[in-house]
């Protein structure tokens, strides 16, 4: 009787544990992309609070590049922008969540810009051209980019439905997005995705 009545709650616990999903994201030959933006939004949108990501909210200017030259940040997050660079530089954006721009700044300095509006930030520098940068605006905790061989884990989702998104600026579809619904249960998940690529 007593063995019975703890095997129910362990039972139980282990089913509402949090689950984990696994994406690596490859292109049409199957080599693994880097920096491409994975998502995993529930369905009816997330109410879970704060979102808060283990990096920190910062696009340096180094070597006369953006870095990191992607960034996952969530809606509503300041962003530093510190130049590490001996030059100065500028930092604007055109797209639609986010338009705006910061003058010229000098080395050891930082300017800061609020992203409000979910979407995708292109970045660039008006003294230098080559300069380009992508910041990515999420409503959701379950978000991450993926690493050399195209992987990204994400974790502590309640098993549910989501909508599973993922973007990178080379993608060849409307806004550099793919979406699709997706399924998440209480145990590990892997996903593979090929994304054709300009």
């Amino acid at each position: 009787m007593t063995a019975f009545a703890l095997a129910v709650p362990l039972a139980a616990s282990r089913a509402a544990a949090p689950a984990a999903v696994q994406v690596q994201i490859v292109d049409e030959s199957g080599v693994p992309v880097r920096d491409a933006v994975v998502e995993l939004t529930p369905n009816g949108g997330w109410r879970g609070g704060a979102i808060r990501f283990g990096w920190k909210p910062a696009m340096a200017q180094k070597n006369v590049a953006f870095v990191p030259g992607t960034l996952v940040v969530a809606k509503g997050t300041a962003v530093a922008f510190p130049n590490l660079d001996s030059v100065r530089h500028s930092v604007y954006s055109f797209s639609k969540p986010a338009r705006f721009e910061i003058d010229l700044y000098g080395r050891d300095q930082s300017r800061t810009q609020s992203f409000p509006v979910t979407g995708t930030v292109a970045l660039g520098c008006n003294i230098h051209d080559q300069m380009r940068g992508y910041i990515r605006v999420v409503d959701t905790p379950f978000a991450g980019k993926t690493d050399q061989n195209g992987l990204v884990r994400l974790t502590g989702m309640a098993a549910g439905g989501y909508q599973l998104t993922v973007w990178h600026p080379r993608a060849r579809t409307p806004g550099g997005e793919l979406k699709r619904a997706l399924a998440v249960g209480a145990g590990p998940l892997n996903q593979k995705i090929a994304l054709k690529l300009r």
